[in-house]
């Protein structure tokens, strides 16, 4: 009799890395030749445990050195208690089981849920990984869902065009220390959705589809390596947005030709597929010097002009004036004159947008910019810093926020006069720009305040390097005071509420004697001193 182990065989998927480029782990997929043993599986949990087993083995048979991803049923695990088998396959292979995820997918409904809870404490107790798989398109319940408390959530790619349901599970994610991971992914739309979502890993066709073989290599689309630029302020694209000359992929040349030729205000033409999408874009100067060479109409009128076309270069319809001059800056410098072509979050072009436009309106922004600077400091002011807050904070960020203010500036003006005032505020504002490196930011809010934003892991470095400096004015010795805000993420909704949790800790700074220090974490009572002392407690004499 034939085992269901005959008709049994195994494909792997890689899982991304968007942030590398590389393969992170590799997803071990059943692709049985006959009968529907998933199916059976589901039913039956003894089954379906030794589908995970299976899957393991078939791995290591490969030789793969790659951490694994093994599917499992949500009521395999209540029903079995855990998976005991495959933890010894783990161990027999020289295997770790920490290099091991189990994908728990659903369904979920009927499993009973105090089962299922301490079937996963004594898996991952035996080192195994835990991944929420099939979010968005299952039944997991979000309560269910934190309480698994999974350090690995696999969304379904239909949430990516559901902006808010993936700022939801971005921060339900960073709130429990998990990873976010988008499976199904098949555009390159689609990856840049899941990038801007925060999503640090995904997998799917585009990459690489399932395979017998693991792969040693995926196709990552360009911008989807490396680390996230910070985003940078500026107008928004759609304010430059032009009507797009658009014909069919299937167009000849001579039809691009009469189009053009008939209308000179037409810089160029897009040609889109049936759903609209770019396909190839047609310079105007280009593509009519090749037609008007002595057999060029001979040659090219009834051929198809995608044929003459070059790669279209796009944006989404959300991009900035500065982004889509990183696209212009990318390639061949004679394309710099290229319409961009403006894509909505299917990839179909709504419009183009043109260098010169883009050029004209960030020269007048750095002139609204440079009006907004502090004339003493040269360094912007609030709102800038505040923007930046709630960028952070939508995207998921930990940070910190600090305001800093010289004790007593009123009486330094008074008694060295202003020009000495004056020159102390210049020479903190530099110390603070110099100190702030990488993403930081710092801002002249005006007299003596000033506000820096910072990754937490900078912190002790911009406090040292105003708080450890011997200040003076005119021969008067001078302390500074900081007061920081620690905000994990999605512990405030935006820099109005950040702000709000760092007013107490200045007003507990400039309570204290000398150079001081007064640290806060949103959401939590009470606060640290780091430096300064106790007025009160000062000794008499």
């Amino acid at each position: 009799m034939r085992s269901w182990t005959d008709s049994l065989r195994f494909a792997f998927q890689p899982v991304v890395n968007l942030t590398t480029g590389g393969v992170a782990a590799l997803e071990i997929l059943a692709r049985p030749e006959a009968g529907d043993i998933l199916a059976e599986a589901r039913r039956d949990p003894e089954l379906d445990g030794r589908l995970a087993v299976s899957a393991f083995r078939a791995a290591v048979r490969r030789e793969t050195l790659l951490p694994l991803h093994v599917n499992v049923f949500a009521g395999t695990l209540a029903d079995l208690g855990g998976l005991q088998p495959l933890h010894d396959a783990v161990r027999e292979a020289g295997r770790m089981p920490w290099e091991v995820t189990l994908d728990v997918c659903p369904p979920y409904a009927h499993v009973p849920r105090r089962a299922l809870l301490e079937a996963v404490s004594a898996l991952r107790g035996q080192g195994f990984r835990i991944c929420a798989d099939g979010v968005g398109d299952g039944d997991a319940p979000l309560r269910l869902l934190t309480d698994l408390a999974p350090e690995l959530v696999k969304l379904d790619a239909s949430l990516l065009t559901r902006p808010a349901a993936m700022r939801a599970m971005r921060v339900l994610c960073d709130e429990s220390g998990a990873l976010l991971s988008v499976e199904g992914v098949e555009t390159e739309l689609q990856c840049a959705a899941a990038r801007s979502a925060g999503a640090q890993l995904a997998q799917g066709e585009l990459f690489a589809p399932p395979a017998r073989l693991p792969a040693a290599d995926v196709y990552v689309p360009p911008g989807s390596q490396g680390a996230l630029p910070a985003a940078r302020s500026g107008p928004p694209v759609r304010q430059f947005v032009r009507p797009a000359a658009l014909l069919p992929s299937t167009a000849s040349a001579g039809r691009v030709r009469a189009l053009l030729t008939g209308s000179p205000d037409v810089s160029g033409v897009l040609l889109v597929d049936r759903d609209g999408v770019p396909v190839r874009s047609l310079h105007r100067s280009r593509f009519l010097l090749s037609m008007s060479g002595r057999y060029g109409h001979a040659l090219y009128a009834d051929r198809p002009a995608v044929k003459l076309g070059d790669p279209p270069r796009t944006v989404g319809v959300d991009a900035t004036a500065w982004e889509v001059l990183d696209v212009v800056a990318v390639g061949d410098r004679d394309r710099t004159s290229d319409d961009v072509a403006v894509v909505d979050a299917y990839g179909r072009c709504v419009g183009v947008v043109r260098l010169a436009d883009l050029v004209r309106a960030l020269a007048d922004s750095r002139v609204e910019e440079a009006a907004r600077l502090n004339p003493l400091t040269r360094l912007p002011g609030s709102d800038a810093i505040t923007g930046e807050v709630d960028r952070w904070v939508a995207e998921g960020r930990a940070f910190a926020l600090s305001w800093l203010d010289v004790d007593h500036f009123k009486r330094v003006n008074d008694g060295a006069g202003f020009a000495a005032g004056d020159d102390l505020i210049r020479a903190v504002g530099r110390a603070l720009s110099q100190a702030a490196t990488g993403s930081a930011r710092v801002g002249h809010i005006g007299g003596d305040d000033f506000l820096a934003l910072t990754d937490p892991e900078g912190l002790d470095p911009l406090a040292a390097a105003v708080l450890d400096v011997p200040w003076s004015a005119g021969g008067r010795r001078v302390t500074l005071s900081l007061a920081t805000v620690l905000c994990a993420p999605g512990s405030v909704p935006g820099h109005r509420e950040a702000a709000a949790c760092l007013a107490p800790l200045k007003e507990a700074a400039k309570a204290l004697r000398g150079a001081s220090w007064v640290l806060g974490r949103a959401g939590a009572p009470g606060h640290e001193i780091r430096r300064g002392s106790d007025r009160a407690a000062a000794p008499a004499g």
